[in-house]
């Protein structure tokens, strides 16, 4: 079997591909073209970030069976493709935690103390000492926007440097933070009471612009921001401003809306007061190798021994059991998304009901799979089938599984709760024709929807008009509605409205929405087409 090597990875993992016996091609740079003509050839492609594994690519992979990502961002695959042509693909979290959190600590210490901009000075034959004059980090305060791994590290490490940590993270739970020693707070306090802050969230629509020109506004005057973690989440014309008009201080970034970034594209390289990488956050000799031979293993063991390890899109099972499972998996996996999605606060408790026929197969792959789709809004790229369990156990959730025989009108039916503090949400969800994902109950509602694109979840009170002023609303701002569904307490009361769109809807959009008559709430949900 054959495995081509798009980007450049540590020798170390080459040697572990060859010595198993694979025929390994090396050859980096190719353009898309040239990688859709190669590709076919190839039964395992591994790929860095450079490399973009588009439909198109997969497609004519005829032979493709897995991609492996050496490092843990996989915003450059086209995950859903692959998934349809049965692809595995695989990525290495965990793998770059350190080194990461370690840039992040380099870059707050050079945006405190004006070490790079003192350097250049230096190499041009000045001794500039009094323009230089920094900022101590003892005593500051850091606001880290993300507690997961790398965010919980970098806490521990500024703790060591005499900084008071406060942190922001919806979806972490009170316990996790503590152990942590560190405080939790509303984004809204931690914008206002930072001198620094780091970001360590994914880029989702949720987080898009999440630092933007509103909330630059509210910061102190003169605070630090440091981003290690993705471009796009922070409003680089906004962030410009800032530095311009001296409202910020300073900022450090490693990572930029357009990458590679120059300063054409990006006029924030042309400032005095910004300091830059060029998106180096794992690359550290240490990191490269860690996820080269992490990802040369994970490949050797599914093209070898048919064992799937680290998949973002395939549970670790034996290859005669998938079958039979992949329905349930593909089903838990979007009740837990949807559920995640609207709910509000770190959830403590997940219950997973198995009622039905369905109790009688191997639950684990199945409680993997809801445990991935809660997180994988809230973390994307670093969980996965393999880990989910761990990283619910590491955020402090408790998970629970029941069984019983009785799935009422149902041959089988999945039931999850899920708890923050005492506030309990409920969804359940059912196959329909023993493939097709269906929900049918959201908390006290009974409904059918079909999960699956881009879903407006209404909350509501039963009257006349809401749903034409819905419609009428989207259709102005050219949404198409796919489909409807709707659910009621009684009469009169509460009641729900589950509408997919054919296209996300802006958040202007959703504003208004909020504003309707007897309109009491509305989420966007996501989930896989």
């Amino acid at each position: 079997m054959k495995v081509l090597v798009s980007d450049s990875i540590s020798e170390k993992g080459i040697e572990i591909l060859r010595k198993a016996g694979l025929e390994v091609n090396v050859k980096t740079g190719l353009k898309p073209e040239e990688l859709k003509e190669e590709i076919s050839k190839y039964d395992a492609l591994i790929v860095r970030s450079a490399t973009k594994v588009t439909q198109d690519i997969i497609e004519a992979g005829k032979n493709l069976k897995v991609i492996g990502r050496a490092g843990s961002g996989l915003d450059n695959i086209d995950i859903t493709a692959a998934t349809k042509q049965g692809v595995v693909v695989m990525n290495t979290p965990g793998g770059n935690t350190i080194t990461t959190a370690e840039h992040t600590m380099a870059l707050l210490l050079g945006v405190a103390r004006q070490i790079p901009q003192a350097t250049a000075s230096m190499k041009q034959g000045r001794w500039e000492k009094g323009k230089f004059i920094g900022v101590e980090v003892y005593n500051k305060t850091l606001g880290i926007i993300g507690l997961g791994n790398i965010g919980s590290h970098v806490a521990r490490m500024s703790q060591g440097m005499g900084m008071n940590v406060i942190a922001y993270d919806p979806y972490l739970s009170e316990e996790r933070a503590k152990s942590i020693g560190v405080r939790m707070v509303e984004l809204d306090d931690l914008i206002k009471n930072s001198d620094f802050i780091t970001i360590h969230t994914p880029l989702t629509n949720e987080t898009r612009h999440l630092i933007n020109r509103e909330r630059i506004a509210e910061m102190k005057d003169g605070v630090r921001i440091i981003n290690s973690a993705r471009g796009g989440i922070i409003d680089e014309k906004a962030l410009y401003e800032a530095l311009c008009s001296g409202k910020d201080a300073a900022v450090a970034l490693d990572v930029f809306e357009n990458e590679p970034a120059d300063p054409l594209s990006c006029p924030l390289l042309g400032l005095d007061n910004v300091i830059c990488t060029p998106h180096l956050g794992a690359a550290t000799e240490e990191a490269q190798e860690n996820v080269a031979i992490a990802v040369a293993e994970q490949i050797v063991d599914y093209l070898i021994r048919g064992t799937i390890r680290n998949a973002v899109n395939f549970p670790s099972v034996p290859a005669d059991v998938l079958p039979s499972l992949q329905p349930y998996i593909n089903l838990a996996e979007r009740l837990g998304s949807f559920l995640s999605q609207i709910m509000d606060g770190g959830i403590n408790e997940v219950t997973v009901e198995y009622q039905g026929d369905v109790a009688k197969l191997v639950l684990a792959p199945i409680t993997n799979a809801v445990l991935k789709g809660i997180l994988s809004p809230i973390l994307e790229e670093t969980v996965n089938f393999v880990n989910a369990p761990l990283i619910a156990k590491e955020r402090g959730i408790a998970v629970k599984e029941m069984v019983t025989a009785d799935a009422g009108d149902y041959h089988s039916m999945l039931v999850l709760r899920a708890k923050v503090d005492v506030r309990e949400s409920v969804i359940a969800g059912v196959l329909h024709g023993k493939k097709d994902p269906r929900i049918v109950r959201i908390n006290e509602f009974a409904v059918e929807v079909v999960p699956e694109g881009e879903i407006l979840v209404l909350l509501n009170i039963d009257k006349p008009g809401v749903i034409g002023n819905i419609g009428t609303l989207l259709g102005a701002n050219n949404i198409n509605i796919a489909r409807m569904q709707f659910g009621r307490e009684r009469l009169g009361g509460k009641a729900i409205s589950v509408v997919g769109v054919d296209t996300p809807v802006p958040k202007d959009v959703l504003a208004e929405i909020k504003k309707l008559p007897n309109v009491l709430s509305v989420r966007e949900i996501h989930l896989p087409v």
